[in-house]
């Protein structure tokens, strides 16, 4: 049965990427999440002003890949002691955060954290904010690294670091390394 993970981790293009590449999740999709705006737009979101965040729903099977793991990747592929902003994409929007879907999420989101802020000498700053209505993107951000991130400059200079952290960390969880 498929269970889902709600993170926010700075543009959700280079999120997406990752997650698209680990072994058990079956969907990723990129929308907006807790913002006081019905159905924001992109423009909206990327604007400041609805309280959103730019964020993926990650479908997958938990007999192949834990939550708990999928976790450790999101903290290991986007820098979570940056204060709403991730390198040069800056305010709200671009916040880290997970949004768990359970109290045994809430649980594991706040264990993750804990393990996170071990392995950091600065202050993690990833908020765990509830699961609130979930927005999907305008089709064109969907699936965007493998329709137009590679002719995209910024995400030719962000995607492939991300893709290296997930793949060199976490090398057993990579679909690009299985089949390698």
């Amino acid at each position: 049965m498929t269970e889902y993970a709600t993170l926010a981790g700075g543009c959700f293009w280079c999120t997406e990427a990752v997650f698209k590449d680990v072994i058990g999740v079956e969907t990723v999709e990129s929308g907006y999440i807790g913002g006081r705006v019905p159905n924001p737009t992109y423009k909206q979101v990327c604007g400041g002003d609805t309280g959103h965040a730019e964020a993926i729903r990650v479908g997958f099977d938990p007999n192949q890949v834990s939550y708990a793991d999928l976790l450790d990747i999101f903290f290991a592929t986007h820098d979570p002691t940056q204060l709403n902003r991730q390198g040069n994409d800056v305010g709200t929007q671009y916040r880290s955060a997970i949004f768990p879907h359970s109290a045994e999420q809430e649980a594991e989101a706040r264990a993750a954290i804990e393990r996170a802020q071990a392995d950091s000498p600065k202050p993690i700053v990833t908020t765990i904010e509830p699961l609130s209505e979930w927005y999907t993107a305008e089709g064109y951000h969907q699936d965007y690294w493998e329709t137009s991130g590679r002719s995209n400059p910024y995400c030719m200079a962000v995607i492939p670091p991300k893709l290296q952290k997930l793949r060199k960390s976490f090398a057993a969880r990579a679909k690009s390394m299985a089949n390698a």
